[in-house]
């Protein structure tokens, strides 16, 4: 009985192989086949899958709300007259206000004061002002006082051609030359030395002027129309000392 049982176990199972691997076809048994592109066709393409948002039954119910109104184009024009655009008077303003500028000149020494004070008096009230400062004492290296006009040509000719530079001495010292200006007498007669060696011979150190108080002409708030007439008023007084921006 038993051998009966693994007979037929064993020509079940013989039978399940020949059927899986296609070898009844020819009986017409054999499973279904099934094509490559059968299966690519059955498979799932999680690349196009879109997980959505559940709807509650409130929202899916409640009707869809109409788009904003677009603003009335009317409006706009109303609502710029309403708001004017500034006047022009602010830039007009601060223009003015950066047209002006502080200048002065000096310094002055008691006499020369005077003589601006006097000139001054024709400028427009409170417009300038003459403000006392202490003025250090000058040392400069000198040259002169020549005989004539013709010698100081000749010796402005012959500094030019030894490249050396030259300026006017102011009244006290003409005619002569100034070859520079300093603070202090070392100074002075250091840049004397150096002079030496560009064949600078019958120069000499001069104390220009010493420690004393003088003034200086202020324009706080001087217009181009005020400059101008201050230039052209005060010419003389002014004794050839331009008006400079204050510092």
């Amino acid at each position: 009985m038993l051998r009966a049982a693994v007979l037929v176990l064993l020509l079940a199972n013989a039978g399940y192989y020949a059927w899986a691997q296609g070898l009844l076809r020819d009986w017409g048994i054999a499973p279904a086949e099934q094509s490559e592109p059968q299966r690519l066709e059955q498979q799932i393409h999680p690349e196009n899958l879109r997980i959505g948002r559940p709807v509650s039954g409130d929202a899916a119910s409640a009707p869809a709300s109409p788009p904003p109104a677009a603003p009335s184009s009317a409006a706009t024009p109303a609502s710029e007259a309403s708001n004017p655009a500034p006047a022009s008077a602010g830039p007009a303003q601060a223009a003015a206000a950066d047209s002006t500028a502080c200048l002065q000149a000096g310094p002055f020494d008691a006499r020369q004061s005077e003589a601006l004070r006097t000139a001054a008096a024709a400028l427009p009230p409170n417009s300038w002002s003459l403000e006392p400062v202490s003025v250090a004492s000058r040392w400069m290296v000198y040259m002169g006082r020549f005989a004539d006009e013709d010698a100081l040509e000749k010796k402005r000719a012959e500094l030019r051609a030894r490249k050396v530079a030259y300026d006017r001495p102011g009244p006290a010292l003409e005619p002569g030359l100034s070859l520079g200006r300093f603070s202090t007498e070392e100074a002075a007669e250091r840049a004397l030395a150096a002079l030496g060696t560009q064949g600078v011979r019958t120069a000499r150190v001069v104390q220009e002027r010493s420690d004393a108080t003088g003034h200086v002409l202020r324009l706080p708030a001087a217009t181009p129309a005020l400059r101008a007439q201050a230039e052209t008023q005060l010419r003389t007084a002014l004794a050839g000392r331009p008006l400079r921006n204050c510092g």
